[in-house]
């Protein structure tokens, strides 16, 4: 059976949703706090929230938790990580993933639906909720998972493609009365990867 460990910090508020999508896969699925280790996970998931409230920078503060030492040991032993929106921004935070997410353009808060590609081909509608997610790199290489319709990154790869960074949130494209079902393929194709 396929292991999923998905870490709380202070201030997750998706937890709830990740495991509920994950459950979706029929896969074990268990939450553990970022002081703790979770061993035998397949997949470790940083799931969006605020992060001891983003109060320095998203994401920041949570790069030092001992949960980040720890996740860095299990990419090590080949397991996956994928964040999402915040848990995005931890993996950028403590080095994980090359780049950083900063302020949207428009400085506003954004909360809709959005269309992502990973070939140009197949699209997925996939709920985004951010104000500090714009992407931005400046290594001449970074590995891109998913682009937004716009042209701008949605997510990328680690170099070996077995860490996932993401701002939009496939976990609340999942269920029946979501406005679509299309993250179960995301995350589905991550997992098996």
């Amino acid at each position: 059976m396929y292991n999923v460990g998905v870490m709380i910090f202070p201030g997750t508020n998706c937890e709830v949703e990740t495991v509920r999508a994950f459950k979706q896969l029929d896969v074990d699925v268990e939450t553990f706090w970022h002081r703790d280790e979770l061993d035998g996970c397949d997949l470790i998931v940083l799931p969006g929230g605020f992060s001891y409230g983003d109060y320095l920078r998203s994401g920041r503060l949570a790069s030092f938790s001992k949960g980040i030492t720890y996740v860095k040991d299990q990419i090590e032993k080949g397991v996956k990580v994928l964040g999402i929106c915040n848990g995005f921004q931890i993996l950028c935070e403590a080095g994980i993933l090359p780049g950083a997410l900063t302020r949207n353009d428009d400085n506003q808060f954004f909360c809709g639906m959005t269309s992502i590609t990973n070939d140009g081909y197949n699209f997925y509608d996939i709920p985004v909720a951010n104000k500090d997610g714009k992407y931005y790199c400046d290594d001449m290489y970074v590995n891109i998972a998913y682009k937004y319709s716009t042209g701008n990154i949605a997510g990328v790869y680690s170099e070996h493609e077995n860490v996932l960074g993401m701002m939009p949130h496939p976990e609340r494209a999942v269920e029946s009365f979501h406005e679509s079902q299309d993250g179960l393929e995301i995350l589905s194709d991550f997992m098996y990867k």
